[in-house]
């Protein structure tokens, strides 16, 4: 890497940035870099400071490179450890409480197979109980940075592919069939509330959140961006809420200090209350 490269990709970011509403200096530089690097030769161009110009010429390239730097590999259900756990211990936990709320939070949604998983997951839990009434009072925020994702979480429906690791049963009750995909029956889509959230500097949509769900997303980010970010995750808690990350994530920086470890192998946290 020569310092002609860097000050090329500087200039780039700067571009991005201003052009975009990509927040390009929050995310690790490696990883943005590789992403932007698949641009350029799918443009034809060799050189920072040539994408640039061709981004100057052709802003609809702005949208193609965004899809490019928020890409997530997500499906309903992803590590299924993880869901299991939720199922079988933290669900019946938050739900317990007779006529409690639960409101819950997924930072970095992507296209909402994670935010209507835990609708499902939450649904099951009290229709078992014949609680089903109940499910009125779950709120799951769904955020993200991508719009592309996040028309595809407002809208659906999903290929099958997409719920190839989702329990048969909960497919068989909380899902329907259009044409040969499928779609998150309207009482768990009402649930779920699909916005723009940029993680690296707006804040979320309440305090009060019972459970946070933020898998394989932080780990884009440089390091003081991912404190500034579980810091956020911590404010937002609710005393006795749990925080769940990717199983490659570790919380650290002053919100470790507000957070238990629960399960080392599941990346999940609690906020003592």
């Amino acid at each position: 890497m020569t310092p002609t490269d860097d000050i090329g990709f500087a200039n780039l970011a700067r571009v991005i940035s201003e052009g975009s509403g990509f927040t390009v200096e929050a995310y690790k530089e490696k990883c943005v870099r590789r992403r932007i690097a698949v641009r350029m030769r799918a443009c034809g161009v060799h050189t920072f400071q040539d994408y640039q110009t061709f981004l100057e010429r052709t802003p609809a390239e702005y949208e193609l490179l965004r899809d490019a730097l928020t890409i997530n590999v997500t499906r309903f259900y992803r590590n299924a450890e993880t869901w299991n756990l939720l199922r079988r211990d933290l669900l019946p936990l938050l739900c317990a409480a007779p006529a409690g709320t639960l409101a819950a939070w997924s930072a970095g949604c992507s296209s909402g197979e994670e935010p209507y998983t835990l609708a499902a997951l939450v649904a099951e839990h009290l229709d078992r109980g014949g609680r089903q009434d109940q499910l009125e009072r779950m709120t799951i925020d769904a955020t993200d940075v991508d719009r592309a994702s996040l028309d595809r979480a407002g809208a659906g429906p999903y290929r099958s592919e997409a719920l190839s690791e989702m329990p048969a049963e909960l497919v068989r009750a909380y899902f329907e069939p259009v044409g040969a995909e499928y779609r998150v029956i309207e009482r768990l889509r009402r649930r779920v509330h699909v916005r723009r959230l940029d993680l690296s500097r707006e804040p979320p949509a309440r305090r009060t959140y019972q459970l946070i769900l933020c898998r394989n997303v932080v780990i884009y980010f440089d390091r003081p961006m991912q404190e500034r970010v579980f810091q956020t995750f911590a404010a937002a808690l609710a005393p006795g809420g749990f925080l769940v990350l990717g199983k490659v994530e570790t919380l650290f920086g002053p919100a470790r200090d507000l957070l238990q470890l629960v399960d080392p192998r599941e990346r999940i946290y609690r906020r003592p209350g």
